[in-house]
């Protein structure tokens, strides 16, 4: 039997991964999406706070800051072109203590740098926005919004089948094999031939990297924040979107309360090392990985470094009356009988051998110069959090550009 072939082999079937194989079949390209899962966006994409970010918080000149703010205005553009739920709210980031202040003025900075429209509120101008929120003083982002981005992926897979790709479910890939006119995708259901192919994988995008011959230089450490779900009384106290200041030290954002776009009201993600790849809660534990996580070098010290913020967000978790007092900071009217478990995601986070976490999108290329049509490159992408969801499509852009140095222009 033949082996199927095509331009390009997309693994992974996020959102990252999916924009990707839309802005392949945008050229006319062949191209074909392998995902491990029964069905799209099964893991970070599906399983986030659905915010559409604009861009405020990104170092200038960085990936993240780049492509957040143009997908912001394409992710809603998107939504508005194919009917998808979508809602720009708007949103406050607060601070609560007089030590948040200069870190809330280096966010305006910031904002203004990467061209994000933000406006400064004393506590009256907080208020007016959100009246049950405590703090000193705010920013508020008109370009924030709220989305579904399971919908905005499945509508991307859609697009590139109707535009000629394929998507395969349920088929896990255990290798990328490089040749020198191709790449062999090798999957428990058959090999498939990619003259180029991208790796998407997300939680596992460090081990398809070491399986094919690459050296990652991160490993992919899993972190699951879970939400809080506000019962009718205290989500009545949340109009839209709530932020704390975030630490510096951290590329998380910190628990917010969020209105999301079906109208219910969440508080989260806390950040705790989750017990597997795919460990959305305590009982999900897989000791290989694991142990994977813990004998790494980069994860000890990290650990030595951090302890103390990780024994707090353990406490969280585990606490309901712990969780409610970090909410609290923010609007000191919930009460821990308002909670109640609303989910969970989990963030491939890649870290670094000395500790430090990767706050940036990185990717990995292997034979990815343009040169003889880029024949059998490999392009891996290592690190993709937040606002990955939001930044996708020129993701998918770059990645393409990158491949074949064919440059797109948005939808």
């Amino acid at each position: 039997m033949t082996t199927p072939r095509f331009d390009v082999v997309v693994v992974g079937g996020g959102i990252v991964g999916l924009a990707t194989a839309h802005a392949v079949a945008r050229t006319g390209r062949s191209v074909a999406v392998v995902e491990r899962e029964p069905r799209l966006a099964a893991h970070q994409t599906g399983n986030n706070s659905n915010v559409v970010h604009s861009g405020l918080y990104y170092a200038p000149g960085g990936h993240k800051a780049r492509l957040a703010v143009a997908g912001c205005a394409e992710t809603v553009a998107f939504c508005r072109t194919h009917d998808l739920p979508c809602e720009v709210t708007g949103k406050l980031v607060v601070a609560t203590e007089p030590d948040e202040l200069p870190r809330l003025a280096e966010l305006k900075r910031r904002g203004d740098a990467n061209g994000v429209e933000s406006h400064e509120l004393d506590e009256a101008g907080m208020h007016a926005h959100e009246p049950h929120v405590r703090g000193l003083r705010a920013l508020f982002v008109p370009s924030t919004g709220v989305t579904d981005y399971r919908a905005i992926a499945e509508k991307i897979g859609e697009l590139v089948q109707k535009d000629g790709g394929e998507i395969h479910l349920g088929r896990a890939v255990r290798s990328v094999v490089r040749r020198r006119a191709d790449v062999v995708v090798r999957t428990d259901g058959g090999d498939l031939l990619g003259t180029q192919v991208v790796v998407c994988a997300g939680l596992r995008c460090d081990e398809l990297a070491r399986a094919s011959g690459a050296d990652p230089g991160v490993r992919i450490i899993p972190f699951r924040g879970e939400y809080s779900g506000f019962g009718e009384r205290a989500a009545g106290l949340v109009k839209g979107l709530i932020y704390p200041v975030p630490d510096p030290a951290f590329p998380f954002l910190g628990v917010h309360a969020t209105r999301g776009i079906d109208g219910s009201v969440h508080a989260g993600p806390n950040a705790v090392l989750a017990l597997a790849r795919e460990g959305y809660s305590w009982g999900v534990v897989k000791p290989r990985e694991l142990l994977g996580s813990l004998a790494y070098p980069g994860m000890l010290r990290l650990a030595r470094q951090h302890w103390r913020y990780g024994l707090g967000e353990m406490h969280r978790s585990l606490s309901r009356e712990a969780m409610v007092r970090r909410i609290q900071r923010l609007l000191p009217d919930v009460r821990a009988d308002d909670l109640h478990p609303a989910g969970a995601g989990v963030r491939a986070q890649a870290v670094r051998a000395d500790g430090s976490l990767v706050d940036d999108f990185l990717f990995a290329a292997q034979g990815c110069d343009n040169r003889s049509g880029g024949s059998g490159a490999v392009l891996h992408v290592l690190n993709a959090p937040s606002p990955a969801a939001t930044a996708a499509l020129p993701i998918g852009r770059e990645i393409l550009e990158t491949l074949t140095g064919e440059r797109l222009g948005p939808l």
